[in-house]
């Protein structure tokens, strides 16, 4: 690909740059992936991030010891270079009731799992594939009832909570906003429904989506993106060309 001006990558992990798993803590990060967004993080002069509904601390625990500039839980929480401290956002805390009721309705389907990452809350049923739809109708109704200022974020078999003013595409516009970001040209990679905000983020600043999806490949992903990449294993085959390789030794 040829590019007009030098890239800002923003990077979903989960089904981007890591393969799903069964539960998320059983994720596989493949030998050598650090070391290769290591290179070109730097090949891209510091303008790449992780933007994940993961916390950053999980992040960071994945891809340890690299840090890079990162957004968890969905823009519910900022680093906006490797080194600096997390910022939580003045997010809508998920209360007590609300985390309860959540909790009863993992308790109520088998095999569904509830993920609580801090600022947002998660019901998977990846596990449970037929609780999906009964899962749909009771997240909504309770978030209808408690949920004032929270969102129902959909994604590849998850149904999460979280406030509604913190997404991915306030995460990018955040990076964007400042050094190596600004004045780019802003690409995002991502593979599901949550990723969506984040797409329409870079395309407001004239960037490109590039979404990720063998199911998907040659078909639209909300009337107008086509897939861009059949699964993780092509981004990260990608991603190492964005990196120079090492000179050869001299003989």
């Amino acid at each position: 690909m040829i590019w007009d001006r030098p890239l800002a990558l923003f990077l979903d992990v989960d089904g981007t740059l890591l393969d799903i798993s069964q539960r998320p803590e059983d994720v596989v990060v493949p030998d050598g992936l650090g070391a290769m967004l290591e290179s070109a993080w730097q090949a891209l002069d510091g303008a790449m991030a992780l933007v994940s509904g993961r916390s950053i601390a999980d992040l960071d625990r994945l891809f340890d010891p690299l840090r890079l500039p990162a957004a968890g839980q969905h823009g519910a929480e900022l680093r906006l270079e490797p080194r600096s401290e997390v910022v939580a956002m003045p997010a809508r805390p998920i209360d007590a009731p609300l985390r309860a009721a959540m909790a009863g309705l993992a308790r109520e389907h088998p095999g569904v799992e509830l993920e609580d990452k801090g600022m947002t809350l998660a019901l998977h049923y990846r596990s449970a594939p037929g609780a999906g739809p009964s899962l749909a109708r009771a997240v909504s109704a309770l978030l209808a009832v408690e949920g004032q200022g929270l969102a129902l974020c959909r994604g590849k078999m998850v149904f999460e909570l979280r406030d509604a003013r913190f997404t991915k595409s306030s995460a990018v516009e955040a990076f964007l906003r400042r050094p190596p970001f600004a004045g780019r040209l802003p690409v995002f990679i991502g593979d599901d429904i949550t990723d969506e905000d984040g797409f329409a983020a870079v395309e407001r600043h004239g960037g490109i989506a590039m979404p990720v999806g063998e199911a998907r490949r040659g078909e639209s992903l909300n009337g107008h993106r086509r897939s861009t990449f059949a699964g993780p294993a092509d981004v990260r085959e990608w991603l190492a060309t964005l990196a120079p390789a090492p000179a050869p030794e001299a003989s």
